[in-house]
């Protein structure tokens, strides 16, 4: 049996070296914070996808913009496709699960928004699927994946890519990537609340 001091030093120890290595992706990053903020200054919105974990961090996300990030400042919008059971599983149900984004993305998605796929193997069909309608939609595509999350990458306008292929670092360094964008967006554009 192994020494649980051991494995918990091995686990931190890949934890900054994943986390250490977002750093190569810093200028993507950046980019995914500045279409945020353009969206929001043109009246656009942000819709995130994702499945799991990566579901979570796709609510995360949007109740970071909505609510508040660390300061006081008007509400964004943002909606996370994987929130509402009822769209979701009418989705489904009624045309596969593998359309239960692309559906939402055909409802909401418009010019000016943004809609996101976040994906620790970038291969889950509906979030791919959500990509190539917003495509069709004229809206901007951010991927959030690992280093193995080529097809998700190549439907993207802006992909950050973490380099593991271990989905609990991948997720560890999707948040993280998540709080600075969020950061870097209420530094632009936070004013008081209305």
């Amino acid at each position: 049996m192994n020494n649980p001091s051991d494995t918990i030093r091995d686990r931190i120890e890949a934890h900054i070296k994943t986390a250490r290595g977002l750093g190569e992706q810093s200028a993507s990053i950046a980019s995914v914070a500045e279409c945020f903020v353009s969206a929001i200054r043109n009246g656009g919105k942000i819709l995130l996808c994702g499945n799991g974990g990566s579901a979570a961090d796709a609510q995360h996300v949007a109740a970071e913009l909505v609510g508040r990030f660390a300061r006081e400042r008007a509400a964004w919008p943002a909606i996370a496709l994987t929130a509402n059971s009822s769209i979701v599983t009418a989705i489904g149900n009624d045309y596969g699960y593998e359309h239960i984004f692309a559906r939402q993305v055909a409802a909401l998605g418009k010019k000016g928004d943004v809609v996101v796929g976040i994906s620790t193997s970038g291969n889950s069909p509906n979030v791919l699927e959500a990509m190539r309608e917003a495509r069709t939609r004229g809206c901007m595509t951010i991927g959030m994946t690992g280093k193995n999350g080529k097809a998700l990458r190549e439907l993207t306008d802006i992909s950050v890519s973490v380099s593991s292929d271990e989905t609990p670092r991948i997720q560890e360094a999707h948040i993280l990537a998540w709080h600075i964008v969020c950061e870097l967006v209420e530094n632009d554009l936070a004013s008081p609340a209305i």
